[in-house]
């Protein structure tokens, strides 16, 4: 019951720290990167797809991504989606290829993105620590029921406590390797 218990509590505490994995790869930095456009929806085929399912993303250079759309058809149906993105990009239409040039960020720009980088862990950390709580009312609950003995209980709530604090340690690290990449000119 116990390694039950704690596989499933460990996979709900790495799917908290992998959303915030995911949140991260879709904040702007400096350099571009394909992951920059896996939140778009294209309205193609009278339904929304993501754009990686309707064209090849790649970076040309360090500050350019290019979208080439496999059906070019929908070449200005992901125009039209690339420009009413929350991004801030100007897509620019050469032939069959949509460049995408990633404007330098500011000093006030980089400081903003910080402040959402801090606010996606914390709540990543809440979430975590959410996932404890849980945990622990279901140990706590187990024990009422006597089908757990108060030591393995106590050996439970210190095995829990451990993968709290190194999922937290985790995030914070990601979290100091965002910041420095963002403050990075």
């Amino acid at each position: 019951m116990l390694d039950d218990w704690q596989k499933i509590t460990r996979e709900r505490m790495q799917k908290a720290r992998s959303s915030l994995t995911d949140a991260f790869s879709r904040i702007r930095t400096g350099r571009a990167q394909p992951s920059l456009l896996d939140s778009i929806m294209v309205s193609v085929y009278e339904q929304l797809m993501p754009l990686k399912q309707l064209a090849s993303i790649s970076a040309t250079d360090a500050r350019t991504l290019s979208v080439t759309p496999w059906d070019k058809s929908t070449l200005s149906a992901i125009e039209k989606a690339l420009r009413a993105s929350d991004l801030g990009l100007n897509p620019v239409v050469t032939g069959l290829v949509i460049r995408l040039p990633l404007p330098a960020l500011n000093e006030e720009r980089r400081r903003e993105l910080v402040k959402v980088v801090r606010h996606e862990s914390e709540l990543a950390r809440v979430a975590v620590r959410n996932v404890r709580r849980d945990a622990l009312s279901r140990l706590k609950q187990a024990l009422k029921d006597k089908t757990i003995t108060e030591d393995e209980e106590r050996r439970a709530e210190d095995l829990l406590q451990k993968m709290t604090d190194a999922l937290v340690g985790e995030i914070d690290q990601e979290l100091a390797r965002k910041e420095a990449e963002l403050m990075e000119v």
